[in-house]
């Protein structure tokens, strides 16, 4: 497949950020590397790229379980880099939104981390999510994403922050949207992510009025009928197409936006994870473009 050209816009921090040039969502599509969760990371890359992704979403702990193998830092990213794959985002370890004290530092130091090694593979992008912190309130949560903006600003990458409809607190678009408003910082943005929407009662076109600066990044995956899981990071999400989000909705609006960046299919669920990997991320590659032709044409 023929790599996206690239565009360059100035960013606030002096440097440049590097963006895809417009192209067909169904050319930007990433595989999250939490949807093959049982499969080592080696195995996750041969899978994406035999399954027919464009790109993968890397989290921290598939860098925290090469070294627990005993790969250094270096040895994870030539292994990421030969697979050929582009890197859409690199996920932080989660709990800095509220973490307080020494807490704080240490996960300030693993976003430092994780935004040079973003940077290392020639992506723009880190996202976080609130994580299982006790909760404060919105401002204290802005506080601290704005610290991490600092970071990510320091690095020339942009930080996305995802809602979790299951966080107390940190739980609908309304309540991320506030704290990346609260926060004010040019790199901090928001992560959307189909399912949450979903969840949370903004799916289909519930983010109409969400202007397109605001959205830094997009995961997928389809939600089963009934209530969410009890799982705190809930792992029954489906293939796009096996549940009930309305994505030729969810698509367009996206399409109107000029949404420019990947597309992330973050799926866990454990009755895929005991499936082959290969046969799983095609499986939800050609559901994923079979969608978006709907949306796109030929």
């Amino acid at each position: 497949m023929k790599e996206p050209r690239a565009a360059f816009i100035p960013a606030v921090c002096g440097k440049s950020i590097r963006i895809a040039a417009m192209r067909k969502m169904r050319d930007r599509l990433a595989l999250h590397t939490w949807t093959l969760d049982t499969a080592p990371l080696a195995g996750v890359l041969r899978a994406a790229k035999r399954g027919g992704w464009n790109a993968v979403e890397l989290r921290r702990i598939d860098f925290t379980r090469c070294f627990d193998a005993g790969m250094s830092n270096a040895q994870v990213l030539d292994l990421v880099r030969a697979s050929g794959l582009k890197v859409a985002c690199v996920g932080t370890e989660y709990g800095l939104i509220f973490a307080k004290g020494e807490e704080k530092k240490r996960l300030l130091k693993v976003l430092d981390e994780t935004c040079a090694n973003a940077v290392a593979l020639d992506c723009d992008l880190v996202m976080i999510a609130p994580g299982q912190n006790p909760p404060g309130t919105l401002q204290e949560g802005a506080a601290n994403f704005r610290d991490g903006g600092e970071i990510a600003k320091s690095h020339g990458v942009r930080l996305a922050l995802e809602f979790n409809s299951q966080h107390p607190v940190i739980n609908k678009l309304e309540a991320g949207r506030e704290i990346v408003a609260a926060a004010g910082h040019p790199s901090c943005g928001l992560l959307f992510d189909a399912y949450h929407l979903e969840r949370s009662g903004g799916g289909s076109r519930g983010f109409e009025d969400v202007a397109p600066e605001e959205i830094f990044a997009f995961q997928y995956s389809d939600v089963p009928a009934g209530p969410p899981s009890a799982d705190k990071r809930p792992t029954d999400r489906l293939p796009p197409g096996l549940g009930k989000v309305r994505w030729r909705e969810v698509f367009q609006l996206l399409r109107e936006k000029n949404y420019e960046g990947y597309l992330s299919y973050e799926a866990p669920n454990p009755e895929y994870w005991a499936r082959p990997p290969e046969e799983v991320a095609q499986e939800a590659a050609t559901a994923t473009r079979k969608l978006l032709a709907a949306v796109e044409g030929s």
